[in-house]
């Protein structure tokens, strides 16, 4: 049997501030722009989480759908819905929240999770997508993703499409 890719989309908003302790105020301004507003700003992220791997050929389906609904919900949703990204989400207490870097954490946060939510199936976790503009989208692969002749990965890929 051939393998299927599924995409599955969330919408989550959140704040944020990008600012780098590292960097003057001066040079925070000329990197992040309006981004690096003292009192934060907003958006509506979507997300898409794509999996791969053989359908089950008693139901025709990679994955119960809301098995993933709940993984999401669980490990990334819960965490970030409505929330101020620098203040309430631990993993930006030690680096800047640039979609960029939600993009890595999502991934992480997915991928430790992945065996046990989907344990007996060969259903792999390939990559997310974030969306956080019209004009801004980011994308990461699986940081433990193994496929034929590659090993685990050390470090999340990231890409942004413009």
């Amino acid at each position: 049997m051939s393998q299927v890719r599924v995409t599955r989309r969330y919408r989550f908003s959140a704040s944020h501030r990008l600012h780098s302790p590292v960097l003057d105020d001066a040079r925070n301004r000329e990197v992040y722009g309006k981004c690096n507003n003292p009192h934060g700003h907003g958006h509506d992220y979507t997300l898409d989480v794509s999996m791969r791997g053989e359908l089950d050929a008693a139901t025709g389906r990679l994955v119960p759908l809301p098995q993933l609904d709940a993984l999401v919900e669980s490990t990334v949703l819960k965490d970030l819905r409505w929330r101020n990204l620098n203040v309430d989400v631990e993993e930006f207490a030690a680096i800047v929240p640039t979609t960029e870097n939600l993009a890595r954490v999502i991934a992480a946060r997915l991928a430790s999770a992945w065996r046990v939510a989907f344990a007996g199936r060969d259903v792999q976790f390939e990559k997310l997508r974030i969306y956080e503009t019209k004009n801004n989208i980011f994308e990461c692969v699986n940081p433990l993703r193994e496929t034929a002749g590659e090993s685990s990965m050390g470090e999340s890929e990231l890409q942004e499409v413009q």
